[in-house]
């Protein structure tokens, strides 16, 4: 998911233009044209590092200064480093460059990088202080309901896909996470409905593939033997 600060970037940089034609200067816009091409070529990691360049090019007193981590933060858990990704995110949500929804996304991207290094108290933490801003966000929910069955809370892990659910019923991912969430608590029948669902509506994508796979190793449904009458 693309954080909505690095969306907000994108929207208010130039036009995007080749790598090569981005100016070869020292300013903020030139390293966000390096970002926004690096990002565009799969290369997060050279995005992340270009939005942070773009950062310290950046005066201190710039609200732009906060958005710009945020975005380097973002690209860092694309680019699975998530231990950087806390980094920026931190000195990002520091600053008072981050208001209303922005914050919460950032919140968000912050409590992913705390899953993604195995604590759960930090991505409960943040998740908790982002519902303030991006409570109608579905993914907010898919990803509490996801560190929910990591901290073993039942009650949690269903409460959140519900109300992912009620936002993004046809999501392929969020189906997926509900077929988890249902095996989780022990409700196969469940299981196979979202998984097929899922299956279904994204047959060729990463959430369709991995509905199927998890179908794969599901138990073979129950079914009653009819004995013949008499």
């Amino acid at each position: 998911m693309i954080l909505l600060i690095a969306a907000a970037l994108a929207a208010s940089a130039p036009a995007p233009v080749a790598a090569a034609q981005c100016p070869d200067v020292v300013t903020p816009d030139a390293f966000v044209c390096r970002a926004m091409e690096a990002n565009k070529d799969g290369h997060p990691d050279e995005a992340a590092t270009a939005f942070e360049q773009a950062a310290v090019a950046t005066d201190d007193k710039d609200p732009a200064k906060s958005r710009l981590l945020a975005a380097a933060g973002n690209m860092w858990i694309a680019a699975g480093q998530p231990g950087k990704a806390a980094l920026a995110l931190d000195r990002a949500l520091a600053g008072a460059g981050l208001e209303a929804e922005q914050r919460g996304e950032a919140l968000l991207d912050r409590a992913r990088a705390a899953e993604a290094q195995n604590d759960l108290k930090t991505a409960r933490a943040k998740l908790t202080e982002a519902a303030a801003t991006v409570f109608d966000d579905p993914f907010y929910w898919y990803f509490s309901a996801a560190v929910a069955i990591r901290e073993l809370d039942k009650a949690t892990a269903q409460l959140a896909i519900g109300k992912a659910l009620s936002l993004a019923p046809a999501d392929p991912n969020i189906l997926f996470e509900a077929g988890h969430v249902a095996h989780f608590v022990g409700d196969d029948t469940k299981a196979r409905e979202y998984w097929t669902r899922a299956a279904a509506t994204d047959p060729t994508g990463p959430a369709g593939k991995e509905a199927s796979n998890a179908l794969a190793i599901l138990p073979a449904p129950l079914t009653e033997k009819l004995t013949p009458a008499p």
